[in-house]
């Protein structure tokens, strides 16, 4: 499909515990388009964090084959893969992992440097991006200064700091009270609807996966849609 941003097809993975192999993924396939919402639901250890692990190209799997933008990955060096993370992917987790040293507008600047773009460029889409996500009037503000919903709204304008085709969040909304994680869900979608960026967000509330534009889950270790 021309318009498919993340493409997992026949993803099998598999750890050692305690010398025997765990089959934690064991197929499967999926294709997410560009500006689609998907949910990614399923009971603790399930595999869904070691599926966003592999999506996000963090993990390579035994077998399968992931292909991002039209671009297949499952023979990419790591430093390709690592490019295309920085380039194509933009990663949001349910605690911020802000840089706390740093304000809203520099935590938002620095992956934007990494990926060699100017420090005024850099700078003038992080205002844009902050404005964006409400925030226009915390740039100046550290991590410690921010509330947990600001914090988490910092989260988002950093993953889309660089532009990506796709945004992957691992309980985006799980350290928030439920108003604030209406707030940043709705902030999440229409961000996506706005930008054209996929979406596949991992998730234990069954009200913001049914949302989303369709719902995936694992059942023995096998990725099905709901």
């Amino acid at each position: 499909m021309n318009n498919a941003v993340l493409a997992l097809d026949g993803i099998v993975k598999t750890f050692k515990q305690g010398g025997d192999d765990l089959e934690v993924l064991r197929g499967g396939s999926v294709c997410i388009k560009r500006g689609e919402t998907v949910a990614l639901v399923g009971p603790s250890g399930a595999g869904k964090s070691t599926l966003l692990h592999v999506a996000g190209l963090l993990e390579r799997p035994d077998v399968g084959e992931i292909t991002m933008s039209g671009v297949t990955c499952s023979k990419l060096t790591d430093d390709r893969r690592t490019e295309l993370r920085r380039v194509m992917i933009g990663f949001i987790y349910q605690f911020h992992h802000l840089l706390p040293e740093f304000s809203a507008l520099e935590n938002v600047v620095v992956p934007q440097m990494i990926a060699s773009v100017s420090k005024l460029v850099a700078e003038e889409r992080a205002h844009a991006l902050l404005e964006t996500v409400g925030l226009a009037d915390r740039i100046t503000h550290r991590p410690a200064r921010l509330s947990g919903g600001e914090q988490q709204r910092v989260a988002i304008a950093r993953a889309l700091a660089n532009r990506p085709h796709l945004l992957i969040a691992d309980e985006p909304t799980g350290n928030l009270d439920h108003k604030t994680a209406e707030r940043v869900f709705e902030l999440l979608v229409t961000l996506s609807n706005d930008s054209g960026v996929a979406m596949l967000v991992a998730t234990h509330n069954p009200d913001l996966a049914a949302r989303m534009d369709r719902t995936l889950t694992i059942r023995s270790g096998i990725l099905e849609e709901v």
